[in-house]
């Protein structure tokens, strides 16, 4: 019969007895339990001893916590928490340093335990605790254990931080500003003042006084890692408990003392390995750091502030001083206003003829301005590099500087978390942002350079911008991904990642996401292609034999002459010739020219093409060459040159071509239509194997069974 589930089974010892192995009825008091035990040992006054864990913080068992107790415990019968209280209490009083000294590294143990520590606080112990500090008669090892104690005691919460004595602070402050001091006295005491900053506004200004941040960077630099992470976690209390002004002032001074470079050298790039607190701390300062720039994000632009105009002025100088400085004094007013407004549009903004308003928007507010002015005035060539060569482009190819920045502003605070909150627990800072001043407006640099670079890429117009934006975003925060430790390894790194790498990255985890990488997979898509392309082939013949409309182009003029070209049924003639105007499908009767197709010899695209190698051929843009193809045939290698209307048709015709001539299709559209065709099949196919996992490796054959009994015989029976 199952014992009651009030009853556990435990074991409890006592130093020098034989254990008891008892049932404990968890109805019955503690008390009752407790002299039962000191029965069995003979030990008299019961209420002197009392019940506590062996394993772990070794937690004195009390009437609250006792339905903690497991079947399996193993408890420990000692002292109890009122008379230990009190036999440390006047350990600790003792002038025999052995004495005092073992009394203090027992109290610190055991004052994490919350029934003891009350106990000892309920006799005035933290006072005597203070007095031992105030004095400064003991230093090294009393000294240490007297702070872990106290760091232990007011865990509980049972004092305020409030209630510490100047005396007792100062000396704390006094063991943080002592060169030579013993470092497990200072990285407690940096630990009482880190507690202390956040419980009261007074306190945190006298922390903030008397421990100056030369003080605390001097702390970083040395080579213990605890004492370190201690200095660390009490400049960042003091960081998150400033105001906004207080937090810039130290932030500004902080950066002029090269804390950045104190990081960088003695804790990124420590002989030992950076912990997880230390780790979070650093996220904290990097996001304490990129929040300072929050005012500047959601301030939008004054258009009455004379020094925001100066700056837009600026940036308008900058890239066209050349072409305004020279005239500039003798232009009228009115000739000066449409310069300027020329000017802007130019740069990129929509509203060119009032710019301010395209900063109205906040966030990204001014700081979008911010990051332009800093990329004109330190990459002023690849400023001028940016605006003149996007100025010089089609209306509709020009990628507009001042609209990518302003958006690129914002998708960096996005993706940096500006104006966010510090997590209480994230550990994730970027190691190249300790290893590089103004590192946002930096990042920015490199980030604007590569939307023009992505935009190019691209081949897009102004309705694209929202996709080349989302490209740019998908390429920068895959680069941060990969954790780079160096701006100039993240610019490496995210030039690499073109927009065709993109697109093949996509591709693959979309494949990934379908699972179409499993193995069976792959084989059966391999299976399925030689199908599937022998579809795209006859799609083309078919399409061929339909027939296209072309346009004659010269070498002098276009003509608005027309001819029509088509595949025979049988597949072994092109029939050719002109239609009249606005004909849009010719009989192959009416077309007198024949090209067989076994004369076909060769298939030219580009400027292979003879026709885009003729005189004037120059003049040919590269739209033209794009959509430019030419058959040779005949032994006299006689030409018969095509300008498809579109590109469509000249993927069509192109294949069409190299599938009579038994080549292979290599359009892109071929590629793209099998993958579309791919896709679809394999989803048709493997849907009957939805959220089933598909093995690598098929399962291995069984043997085969001993007998084959059980095999119907199909022999025909005598009727």
């Amino acid at each position: 019969m199952p014992p009651p589930k009030d009853v556990v089974k435990i074991a409890i010892q006592m130093m020098g007895a034989i254990p008891q192995l008892i049932e404990l009825n968890q109805t019955k008091p503690l008390a009752a339990v407790v002299k039962e035990v000191c029965d069995v040992w003979n030990l008299g006054n019961a209420e002197h001893y009392a019940l506590q864990y062996v394993d772990g913080q070794q937690t004195y068992i009390t009437e609250s916590n006792r339905a903690e107790i497991k079947n399996g415990s193993i408890l420990r019968l000692t002292t109890s928490p009122d008379q230990e209280a009190e036999r440390l209490h006047s350990g600790i009083r003792s002038h025999n340093l052995d004495v005092k000294a073992d009394s203090l590294k027992k109290l610190a143990n055991l004052s994490r335990d919350i029934t003891f520590a009350q106990e000892f606080i309920n006799r005035n112990g933290l006072k005597q605790l203070f007095l031992i500090v105030e004095e400064g008669n003991d230093i090294g090892e009393i000294l240490a254990h007297t702070l872990k104690a106290f760091m232990e005691l007011m865990e509980h919460d049972f004092v305020s931080w409030e209630t510490l004595s100047p005396a007792f602070i100062k000396k704390i402050v006094r063991y943080v500003n002592t060169g030579g001091m013993d470092a497990s006295v200072q990285q407690l005491s940096l630990s009482i003042l880190e507690n202390m900053v956040p419980s009261s506004r007074l306190l945190f200004e006298l922390v903030k006084r008397e421990v100056t941040l030369d003080r605390l960077l001097t702390h970083l630099q040395v080579t213990n890692q605890q004492l370190q992470l201690k200095a660390m976690a009490l400049l960042i209390a003091l960081l998150l408990n400033a105001s906004d002004a207080e937090r810039r002032d130290m932030m500004g001074y902080l950066g002029e003392r090269n804390i950045r470079q104190f990081i960088h050298k003695n804790i990124i790039h420590a002989s030992e390995p950076m912990g997880d607190e230390m780790a979070h701390y650093l996220y904290v300062l990097q996001s304490i750091t990129l929040n300072l720039l929050e005012r500047r994000m959601r301030t939008p632009m004054d258009p009455y502030s004379q020094e925001q105009r100066e700056l837009l002025q600026f940036l308008r100088h900058s890239a066209f001083e050349l072409e305004s400085e020279p005239s500039a004094g003798s232009l009228s007013a009115e000739r000066r206003r449409s310069v300027c407004v020329t000017e802007f549009r130019k740069l990129g903004f929509q509203n060119y003829s009032n710019p301010a308003q395209d900063l109205h928007r906040a966030p990204p507010g001014l700081l979008a301005l911010d990051n332009m002015v800093y990329f004109s005035r330190h990459c002023p060539s690849a400023y001028s590099r940016f605006v003149l060569e996007n100025s010089s482009r089609d209306d509709k190819h020009e990628c507009p500087f001042a609209r990518s920045s302003i958006q690129l502003t914002l998708a960096l605070c996005e993706i940096l978390h500006v104006g966010e909150p510090c997590s209480e627990t994230a550990q994730a800072f970027y190691l190249m942002f300790f290893g590089q001043d103004h590192f946002f407006q930096e990042l920015f640099c490199i980030c604007i350079q590569l939307q023009n670079k992505t935009w190019k890429e691209m081949r897009a117009t102004q309705e694209d911008f929202d996709k080349v934006l989302q490209v740019v975003r998908e390429q920068i925060t895959r680069t941060l991904s990969l954790k780079p430790t160096s701006l100039e390894l993240f610019k490496t790194r995210v030039n690499a990642l073109n927009y065709s790498e993109i697109l093949r990255l996509r591709q693959t985890e979309r494949m990934h996401q379908e699972e179409t990488l499993a193995v069976p997979v792959l084989e059966l898509r391999e299976r399925l292609k030689p199908e599937l392309l022998q579809l795209i082939r006859q799609q083309r013949l078919l399409r061929l034999c339909e027939g296209t409309l072309f346009r004659k182009i010269s070498s002098r003029r276009r003509q608005d002459k027309l001819w029509y070209c088509r595949l025979s049924p049988n597949h072994k003639v092109l029939h050719y010739g002109d239609v009249e105007q606005g004909v849009q499908s010719a009989p192959i009767e009416s077309l007198p020219e024949k090209i067989p197709v076994a004369d076909i010899k060769e298939l030219l695209v580009g400027r292979e093409c003879p026709h885009m190698k003729e005189k004037g051929s120059g003049k040919h843009n590269k739209d033209v060459l794009d959509l430019a193809f030419s058959i040779s045939y005949d032994v006299e290698e006689y030409y018969l040159n095509f300008i498809a209307p579109t590109r469509y048709e000249f993927c069509l015709w192109t294949d069409g071509l190299n599938v009579l001539l038994g080549r292979e299709m290599t359009s892109e559209r071929t590629q793209s239509e099998l993958d579309i065709l791919l896709s679809m099949e394999l989803k048709l196919r493997l849907l009957d194997l939805e959220n089933i996992s598909i093995p690598d490796a098929p399962p291995p054959v069984p043997n085969p069974p001993s007998n084959l009994n059980f095999c119907y015989d199909f022999s025909p029976h005598e009727q």
